[in-house]
């Protein structure tokens, strides 16, 4: 085992002299820059499903949760990317799958916006609320409409989503479903 100061610029090596992407977080203590690469990398593994690069965050101090500029999360975009193992893997390690991006969207609401339906189903067994909603008062049951996400949103139902609820605009499931859409998107 390296010692703190020994990690900083073996990590700084390893970033410089390797093609192959960096295996290993830093230290609490590693400059800033070197800390945004690393969180880049792990969003980059997440997003890919690079499971090798996965286990290897695993061996460091990892935060799961950190966001990029969009905020989102290594959880988020492995859904976004339909990547189910690298979504287990992340859930196993703690990733929050309630942590919603800038915009307030789930990782949940990513796979259905996708179309990633085992990935979807994946996220449906976590503790997030079933009615979580977006900046837009939007719910994964209006994404699973939406996007005609049939049996997803049959799924949703019988977990008790709110198929009458409303978002900013007054859609709910239940009419975007029929392609009843009020505001922007029916325009």
């Amino acid at each position: 085992m390296l010692t703190r100061p020994l990690r900083i610029p073996l990590l700084c090596a390893c970033l410089t002299l390797s093609s192959a992407p960096l295996l290993h977080a830093a230290p609490p203590e590693a400059p800033a820059a070197l800390q945004a690469e690393l969180q880049a990398r792990l969003r980059q593994a997440a997003r890919e499903g690079d499971m090798t690069a996965l286990a290897a965050f695993a061996q460091a101090a990892t935060n799961w949760n950190a966001r990029d500029a969009q905020g989102r999360s290594p959880l988020i975009l492995a859904a976004y990317h339909g990547q189910t193992n690298a979504l287990r893997f992340l859930l196993k390690q703690g990733a929050d799958p309630c942590l919603p991006d800038a915009r307030g969207n789930t990782a949940l609401m990513g796979a259905l916006f996708q179309g990633h339906d085992s990935a979807a189903r994946l996220l449906l067994d976590t503790a997030c609320p079933i009615d979580q909603t977006n900046h837009a008062g939007q719910t994964a049951a209006m994404y699973a409409a939406l996007f005609q996400r049939h049996a997803l949103l049959q799924t949703l139902r019988e977990r008790g989503a709110n198929m009458q609820a409303q978002d900013k605009q007054g859609n709910t499931p239940d009419t975007l479903a029929r392609g009843e859409i009020k505001g922007p998107l029916g325009q």
